[in-house]
């Protein structure tokens, strides 16, 4: 039974390149070969939207801001069913992006199109419509990547809108995204260890998370695969880490998003401290790996957090 989260205030999630997703089921996947698939798994993502989704199915109160244009901005409202939403239309059709899930090896290969850029006034209106959903909200994330020729400081503005409101900014992002959403001092950030690697070129995880809040984040929460996820903090030494006693296996698209929203809903409690945040991140990002989509985590999320291996490393 999923734990009911409602009557907590609103998260809002930022979408700057949503998508519509597809996932494949495939019976083995044979490099250079012909495969016959069932129809896909289709629903309205790109990483905010997934970051909702997953939200909603666990009753927290959650309202998706992003862009749509096109026929696939037409699916991509469609799709996003109960999910309370501000849609920003564009003239650039909506992306989309492709998961194929080997069902022999469990392998996923994801095929992710890069969005069409956007208007200089289109960025000022989705810019608008966040500001316009900040009263009264508790946490404001953003997330994924930018459309070519976005501006620079889209994650910066987002981190003052927040600031500006008095709430928690929360940023998964990679590339000069991160570092500067870093730089502006966001709340939290959320890398998975590849972004963590192109945006400070730190093989050491450890390195790279500081180097982050050196730039000036509060807190780091690195996803480490199989290893679990490490958590850092201004100002704290060490770093903790959360990860199960066997690995899960599934489909991981989606879970870095899941394991935003589960960080999300505990700032969104008034829940500041890292092993809380780190654990309930951890423990939703798993529980999607056992689902077949992104958006969704299983519903034995609670037995996943109880069942985390905590240390504290220096």
């Amino acid at each position: 039974m999923a734990r009911s989260f409602r009557g907590n205030p609103m998260i809002v999630t930022v979408t700057p390149n949503p998508a519509i997703d597809l996932t494949y089921q495939v019976a083995g996947i044979v490099p250079g070969g012909s495969h016959r698939v069932r129809p896909p798994l289709l629903r309205a993502g790109g990483k905010g939207i997934n970051v909702a989704r997953v939200l909603h199915g666990q009753g927290v109160p959650v309202r998706a801001v992003a862009t749509a244009g096109g026929d696939t901005g037409t699916e991509l409202a469609a799709g996003l069913g109960g999910i309370e939403h501000r849609l920003v239309p564009v003239g650039a059709a909506t992306r989309r992006t492709i998961a194929l899930v080997d069902q022999t090896d469990g392998e996923t290969s994801i095929f992710n199109e890069f969005g069409a850029s956007l208007l200089p006034a289109e960025w000022q209106a989705l810019a608008a419509a966040v500001a316009d959903e900040l009263p009264g909200a508790a946490v404001l994330v953003g997330s994924g990547s930018l459309p070519e020729g976005a501006p620079a400081d889209f994650y910066p503005g987002l981190v003052a809108l927040a600031r500006h409101a008095g709430i928690p900014a929360v940023v998964d992002a990679s590339g000069g995204g991160l570092l500067s959403a870093a730089s502006a001092g966001a709340d939290l950030l959320k890398p998975n260890r590849a972004e963590l690697l192109e945006a400070t070129g730190e093989r050491d995880l450890a390195a790279g998370a500081r180097m982050l809040l050196r730039l000036g984040a509060h807190r780091v929460l690195v996803s480490n695969g199989a290893e679990g996820m490490l958590g850092f903090e201004s100002g704290r030494p060490g770093q903790l880490s959360a990860r199960l006693p066997q690995p899960l296996v599934g489909n991981p698209t989606g879970a870095g998003d899941a394991a935003v929203a589960g960080a999300a809903s505990v700032l969104a409690a008034g829940e500041l401290d890292l092993r809380v945040l780190l654990c309930r991140a951890a423990a939703w990002g798993s529980a999607a790996v056992l689902m077949p989509g992104a958006g969704e985590i299983s519903p034995d999320w609670q037995e996943l957090e109880s069942d985390l291996i905590v240390e504290e490393l220096s």
